[in-house]
């Protein structure tokens, strides 16, 4: 059984600036370091793992975005989409409601070291902080 999220892994082929365009999207230096192969992060609220690897330890090399796509719970979706952007990546997907009414909404960009980072707006995700707060 899946149980949440624990690690996604991003890929640059020049690790030092994907290593500092993370920390400045995400407001934090990484916590755990190899050096010239790998960063990680600490994510949100229950700390997943961020990880940005050597793309020469890719098991491929695709050559365009393409595969799975993570969405991280964000609070102000528009504000933290048009920040990527301006930060360079490069619209992936629009902001797009998904179902009238329900508050579920996602967007997804591709980074500047052709990874896709999506952003969703979930209620869900609320429910179960509020739950275990309670």
């Amino acid at each position: 059984m899946l149980r949440g999220m624990a690690t996604v892994t991003y890929y640059a082929d020049d690790l030092a600036a994907a290593k500092d365009w993370y920390s400045e999207f995400l407001g934090t230096a990484p916590y755990f370091t190899v050096p010239g192969g790998y960063y990680e992060f600490r994510v949100g609220d229950h700390q997943a793992e961020l990880g940005l690897i050597n793309r020469s330890f890719a098991p491929s090399h695709p050559d365009r975005p393409g595969g799975q796509v993570v969405y991280w719970h964000v609070d102000d979706l528009p504000a933290t989409f048009e920040r990527l952007l301006s930060m360079g990546a490069k619209e992936f997907e629009p902001v797009t409601e998904r179902g009238a009414g329900t508050g579920f909404v996602t967007a997804a960009v591709v980074d500047p070291f052709a990874n896709v980072l999506g952003i969703m707006s979930n209620p869900h995700y609320l429910e179960i902080l509020a739950q275990r707060a309670g």
